[in-house]
């Protein structure tokens, strides 16, 4: 890569000031780090208001794949609730966890309604996913990933992803639809309708409220947008706010322990399993090394203050996703917004986690929000993944050109393991006839060839 990633490592821990604290200051060092308790639940309250709009975004995708909306809200809360509890209590970092919105997509539209699996088989994918990327956390390995896969490759797969997102937004409120005549795949859809009109009125809000830092202003959105659909749209239905969690609605199975992982672990999977790890790996490092450097969390020698736990602590949560059928997991950037009012321990995490915690007793509500309502966010987000392009280097010319191949292949087939095979297999040629076979390593070579290897065969599905 071009630039050298930081070492996630414990480092020693500052001596205890000799004034008498109590046990909470004292674990979660909130003195030592320069912070009060108060501005800590501040933080965290903050932090959980610039990220519940998840709990409403991944049970609509999970939804449109098949899921039980309900059981997924619920499961939603608690990856959530115990990926925060453990990043706080344990990593003692104010750093959220909660379902990916990226991997979500990857999960409900790329595994399940893209490739056919069922939801039991994507859950297992899922869990193999929490396994694998635990296992490189604490051997290692994710050391030497990152320091041997192309950058260009890994910054190329954000910018695919927010692609996607952006494609999966459009056409679930009919902004962009299928051409069922002559000429390209796509169409303009019906634009004055009233799903696009909120949409696009729903984005344009959350760029004005997001421009003034008003915090939970995508959640502010989600609400605005569900009660003008309440009033104006007949298909919007009230069904109550308080309902005890349900683990599955009538008609559904239980998700809790519904994962297949003999089916995940056929060739046809596999590859799905290893992009979903890839994009876990860079993404996840990139999220805890920014949120840890706001909160002053980041050595001058670079090592990230328990950073190896923190990986850890986000990759059991995708495993304890998996088991309670949700989606998988990951550090959230919108931490940034608590670090930015001061969060400076893993009290704030705890308290986002204990947040989520009491969110499972408002499941109506997940049925009440809209696709239109969600689909702003889904864009917001989306666009924001397209930030990663500022990080390609043109000085290496083919690195980011192979990089861009990933990003705009995983749009133009949908599929996100497609593009990383295009990206990779170009770079590896560009580098042979180039004559800069030195730039490359083995990991980068066998992965290519792997992948070649699986599409040439017709294993990919």
């Amino acid at each position: 890569m071009s630039q050298a990633q930081p070492q996630l490592r414990p480092v020693r821990e500052p001596a205890t000031p000799a004034v008498p604290l109590s046990k909470l200051d004292q674990y979660f060092q909130i003195t030592e780090r320069g912070s009060t308790t108060r501005r800590e639940v501040v933080a965290g309250v903050t932090t959980f208001l610039a990220m519940v709009y998840s709990v409403f975004v991944v049970p609509g995708m999970l939804g449109a794949a098949g899921f039980d909306v309900s059981a997924v809200f619920v499961a939603v809360c608690l990856t959530a609730a115990v990926g925060s509890l453990l990043m706080g209590v344990w990593a003692r970092l104010p750093i959220a966890v909660g379902c990916a919105i990226s991997l979500t997509a990857f999960t409900a539209f790329g595994l399940v309604l893209g490739k056919g699996l069922s939801p039991a088989v994507a859950l297992g994918a899922v869990f193999l996913m929490g396994l694998v990327f635990t296992a490189i956390s604490v051997t290692g390995v994710r050391s030497w990933i990152l320091q041997n896969l192309p950058a260009g490759v890994a910054h190329g797969t954000g910018v695919g992803i927010g692609l996607f997102l952006l494609m999966i937004a459009s056409s679930d409120v009919g902004l962009v639809v299928k051409n069922a005549g002559a000429g390209l795949p796509v169409a303009l859809g019906k634009i004055t309708s009233f799903p696009v009109v909120m949409s696009m009125l729903g984005l344009a809000a959350i760029f004005g409220l997001e421009q003034r830092k008003v915090p939970g202003g995508i959640l502010l959105v989600v609400v605005a947008l569900s009660a003008l659909g309440l009033a104006f749209d007949p298909a919007v239905h009230f069904t109550g706010v308080f309902a005890m969690p349900q683990l599955s609605s009538p008609g559904h199975a239980s998700l809790i322990g519904a994962m297949d992982i003999r089916g995940a672990l056929s060739v046809a999977v596999l590859p799905s399993v290893l992009a979903l790890v890839m994009t876990a790996v860079f993404d996840a490092t990139g999220t805890i090394r920014a949120v840890a450097g706001q909160a002053g969390q980041v050595e001058p020698n670079g090592y990230i203050r328990n950073g190896g736990k923190a990986l850890t602590a986000d990759s059991l949560s995708s495993i304890f996703a998996a088991l309670v059928g949700g989606a998988p997991a990951a550090a959230y950037i919108e931490s940034t917004v608590g670090t930015a009012v001061g969060a400076r321990t893993g009290l704030t995490a705890a308290v986002v986690g204990v947040l989520f915690l009491g969110l499972i007793f408002f499941s109506p509500l997940a049925g009440l929000v809209p696709q239109y309502a969600t689909a702003p966010a889904l864009m917001y987000v989306g666009l924001l993944m397209l930030g990663s392009v500022a990080h390609m280097k043109m000085d290496d010319k083919l690195d980011a050109l192979s990089g861009l191949v990933c990003a705009v292949f995983i749009l133009l087939t949908c599929n996100i393991v497609t593009g990383i095979m295009l990206g990779f297999c170009t770079l590896v040629v560009g580098r042979l006839i180039a004559g800069e076979w030195r730039k490359l390593n083995v990991g980068t070579v066998a992965i290519a060839i792997a992948l070649a290897v699986f599409y040439a065969g017709g294993w990919a599905i």
